[in-house]
Formats: structure tokens, sequence, C-alpha cells
């Protein structure tokens, strides 16, 4: 390998690091921001998200972007807007209120949302390890389900949405610190107004609870776009396989902190839930590293 493949690699490490460790950590982050609910909070992250990426587009010289951009793509991107809302509304409401374990719980599930989607709307193929490793997962959902007494809606809401969002984002063919810009962008007016409107209502947190608070609710802008730039970096940086190995890192994480020091209750029917998923992603995973490192079929001569 050459001396800047290398290079290239070990930052790209880094960065991925960077991403999925930043988002391990955002259970610790959250609760700092009641008394503010999840709306809210969702709506300032949208805001100052929004205007720290038009400095960065603009930073990078990419705001021309914005005018190749068609029709198409900016209805996509607007679905892409909304799913990825809805996916932090749900996790913001999940880590302020006790069920931090379930965030993970649907992070974990992600990666084989992702696969099923791929086969019911691109048509792919499954081959035996992935169909085995789906049918662990849905088994592992019916086991929750039977523990809870009903879904775990939760966790398959932060799936099924970060899963979609993966799937918009697949087509788009912006590029991704413009994507994210826009994302964002697209959904301030709607959070600025709610903002705005619940001020007016004196129904808001964010001016009453000290500097403190206020500053750590504009910061939530930050906290939401270095993960995703680093994140975006990463990707240009290490291969597919690799980039999926850590993605693990963030619900491992999520779950450590639900269970060691926000102790959520975890019975036993619960652990053997999360461990068929844990054995689900454990055959997917050596699936793709064995497909990944298998060479290319040889050419035909004639």
């Amino acid at each position: 390998m050459a001396r800047g493949e290398r290079a290239a690699g070990s930052g790209g490490l880094l960065f991925g690091v960077g991403a999925y460790g930043a988002w391990g950590l955002f259970p610790g982050f959250f609760p700092l921001l009641k008394p503010a609910g999840a709306a809210e909070i969702l709506a300032h992250r949208i805001v100052w998200m929004a205007l720290l990426m038009l400095v960065v587009v603009a930073a990078l010289r990419r705001l021309g972007d914005l005018r190749r951009i068609t029709g198409r793509v900016w209805l996509l991107l607007a679905a892409a807007s909304a799913l990825i809302s809805a996916n932090w509304v749900i996790y913001i409401y999940a880590v302020n209120n006790g069920h931090v374990v379930d965030a993970a719980l649907g992070y974990f599930i992600n990666p084989l949302v992702s696969v099923a989607l791929g086969v019911v709307i691109f048509r792919e193929s499954l081959n035996r390890a992935q169909g085995f490793a789906l049918l662990l997962a849905v088994a592992a959902v019916v086991i929750l389900t039977l523990e809870l007494g009903a879904p775990p809606w939760i966790s398959l809401g932060l799936a099924l949405s970060f899963g979609f969002y993966g799937l918009v984002k697949k087509v788009v063919p912006t590029d991704p610190r413009v994507s994210v810009g826009v994302e964002a962008g697209l959904a301030a007016p709607f959070a600025l107004v709610f903002i705005l409107v619940g001020m007016s209502a004196g129904q808001q947190a964010f001016l009453s609870n000290g500097p403190w608070h206020t500053a750590l609710m504009i910061a939530s802008g930050a906290v939401t776009a270095i993960p995703l730039l680093l994140f975006a970096a990463a990707a240009q940086r290490l291969p597919l396989v690799s980039l999926g190995l850590l993605m693990y890192l963030t619900p491992v994480m999520q779950l450590s902190w639900g269970v060691f020091i926000g102790r959520e209750p975890m019975p036993p029917a619960r652990w053997l839930g999360f461990a068929l998923i844990w054995v689900a992603l454990a055959v997917f995973t050596a699936d793709a590293i064995y497909r990944s490192r298998r060479p290319p079929p040889a050419a035909l001569t004639p």
C-alpha cells in the first residue's frame, strides 16, 4: 500500500471513530437540555445546524451546487429532511425519557433494516447468510414485543426512519456536505416558526433557564453537524466494510450508557432479544467481510 493510501486510511479511521464516538455520547448531551421538550430541542437543533452548514458550504465554495439541483433531487432532499427530523425527535425523546437502551437497539437493527429495504425496493437478492440474519432479527423483535407487551416502537421508529433516510441518500447525486446543509435548510423555516410561536406563548425553555442552557441549545447545532461532517470525510476515505464495522461503536456506547449509567432495566428476555440481534449482525458482518475479500470472477475468454 502506498504511503498516501495508508495516510488516507488512518485519517479515515480517525474521522470514523470521531463520528461514531460522538454519536455514542449523545445520551449524555441531550438530557442537559432539559426542561426543553423533544420538539423544542429538535427545532433549535435544526435552526442552529442550518446556520452552521450555510457557513461550511460557503467556506467550501459549494453554494453554486444549489443551482444545479433538479426538481426531482429537491423532492428527494425534502424527503430526507423529513426522515432525519423524525429520527432526531424520536431519539431525543428516547434519551431524555429513560429509553437509551431502546435507542441502542434501534441502531443495532438499522443495518438489517437497510438490507431488507434493499431487497424490497431495489430487488436485491439475499444470500443464505443475509436471509438467516434477517430471520434472527425478526425473532428478536418478536421476543422483545412479548417481553414489553407491545412492539418496541422507539427502536423500530429509529431503525426505519434512518433506514429510509439512507435509502433516499443512496439515490441523491449531491455532495454529502451540501445535501446535509440543504436538509437542515429545508426544515429550518418550520423549526423557526415553531420556536417563535412557542416563545410568544411563553412555552419555550430557550431563554428562561439561564445563559448556560441557552448556550447548550445553540451548541446543539454544532453537536449535530460535526459528526455528520466527520462521517462524510470517513466515507470518502474508508472501504464500506470498515465503515460498517465502525457503525456498531455507536449502539454499543449507547447500550453501555443506558445499562451502567442510566440503570435501565434489562430483564432476561431483553438480553435474549439483544443477543439474537448481535448474532444476526455477526453473521451479516462476517458475510460482508468474506464477500469484500473474495476476488472477482475471472472474465470469460473466447
